[in-house]
């Protein structure tokens, strides 16, 4: 199986993705002891992870860690664009350092928008209503991938341990592919990667929330992280925990950097074998693994190696269209924009596929469908910020209590609200624009 990122097709299955590709389960345990955990995570929207359990402990400790997110400035920007910016939001608010890549050499090479054209849609449609949705500009590094050089060199520098057999199985590549479209998984690495670097704070967790059609490029910023540390940190098949140098260069001089770094971490009994470039740590289990991980990549940038993290990250579903497909912002009636106003998005949301039955005496009768409504899902997703109400609506509509027309004028109430106060906080937002961009 192979999931394109830049294709338009649903993935829905998400047992599957997540036993596949190896994405690990996103729980309750993982939610439920953060500060005012976000509606996204408490209902299930994000169903899947990475490493999250290492970016709730940064959390909770108080420790640097970093959330980078990008936008393909390809369209208008719609709902289904606003649950990542809305998860960037909460996690700035939990101290994030924040980035926000403007994809403009990804959208030339797989979209062919021209540069220019990028720079005034990610302004006027992206940026502007992330301000206006509440991010904080002054707090996050907001960039181009075209006029960031740290981005532009790692892409060239990491790309040396990527093999074109590498990228073929990821991506489904083939002789007719253009070397641009190639090189944009390099450069999103680029963008994921870059925020360890020494000049944005050295390594650290960096959290990446995106969409499952996306986990192409996690995996392959995760291998190439992997791929250029100078120390693995691990459990063997005999189960002891082991330092291993990946280099054959200066092998002493590191052996005996990484003997001083454990026994900073208090291990004593320390059994080192040169031959294997390796030292086992005989007083270590299998829960001091991430401990020491960690401590070796805030220390190989002075040896000479980079010390990424592998970045972590978080999956969520896909949001329905409004006619039942993909929302996309090549297809209007499928979506509701930001800079929709009240009545055009009245008009998408009585036309909009729902859960109810084929006649209202059925409906009453045998119930509606709300796990199969596009009207639901803007409850669950973007309207409805109270979980007693929404689980109110859910039960009234199975039961055959509510009725379509009912929810679909609530509906159009809270989203005529929201996207007026968008349009004032757009307004406010353009005052300060020059401030941040």
């Amino acid at each position: 199986m192979i999931i394109d990122p830049w294709s338009s097709t649903t993935y829905q299955d998400y047992a599957r993705l997540r036993d596949e590709f190896g994405i690990e389960e996103f729980n309750t345990k993982l939610w439920k002891d953060l500060p005012n955990p976000h509606k996204l995570l408490r209902r299930g929207v994000i169903f899947g992870h990475r490493d999250f359990h290492l970016i709730k402990d940064f959390i909770q400790n108080k420790k640097p860690w970093a959330i980078l997110t990008g936008l393909m400035p390809s369209g208008k920007m719609h709902l289904g664009h606003k649950m990542v910016i809305d998860e960037v939001i909460y996690y700035q608010s939990l101290g994030a350092d924040t980035f926000i890549a403007v994809a403009d050499l990804e959208s030339y090479g797989t979209r062919g928008y021209s540069l220019e054209e990028t720079k005034k849609l990610a302004l006027e449609e992206y940026i502007l209503n992330y301000i206006a949705l509440g991010l904080k500009p002054e707090r996050c590094r907001i960039y181009y991938q075209s006029k960031n050089q740290d981005v532009k060199d790692l892409t060239f520098l990491l790309g040396k341990k990527v093999n074109w057999s590498q990228m073929v199985a990821t991506y489904g590549f083939n002789g007719s592919t253009n070397m641009t479209h190639i090189m944009s998984p390099l450069i999103q690495t680029g963008d994921i990667l870059h925020v360890q670097l020494e000049k944005y704070g050295g390594s650290k967790p960096v959290l990446v929330p995106v969409g499952v059609d996306q986990d192409p490029h996690i995996r392959l910023s995760r291998d190439i992280a992997q791929s250029h540390r100078l120390f693995n940190v691990t459990k063997t098949k005999d189960n002891k925990i082991g330092v291993f140098l990946k280099v054959d260069k200066n092998i002493i001089k590191l052996l005996d950097e990484a003997e001083l770094i454990l026994k900073k971490l208090k291990f004593k009994k320390l059994k080192r074998i040169t031959e294997y470039k390796a030292i086992y740590i005989e007083d270590a289990n299998e829960n001091d693994i991430q401990k020491i991980n960690l401590e070796f990549a805030q220390n190989e940038s002075k040896l000479g190696g980079y010390g990424f993290i592998q970045p972590s990250s978080t999956y969520h579903r896909f949001m329905t269209g409004l006619t039942g497909e993909k929302m996309s912002s090549s297809k209007p009636e499928s979506a509701i924009f930001l800079t929709d106003t009240p009545k055009e998005a009245n008009k998408k949301i009585n036309q909009a596929k729902t859960g109810g039955a084929i006649t209202l005496e059925q409906q009453k009768k045998e119930g509606g469908k709300p796990d199969q409504c596009v009207i639901y899902e803007l409850f669950l997703y973007h309207l409805i910020e109270d979980d007693k109400e929404l689980q109110s609506i859910y039960l009234a509509c199975k039961n055959g209590q509510k009725m379509c027309g009912n929810c679909k004028k609530y509906a159009n109430e809270l989203m005529g609200k929201k996207l007026d106060d968008l349009e004032k906080q757009r307004k406010i937002a353009e005052k300060k624009f020059n401030l941040y961009l």
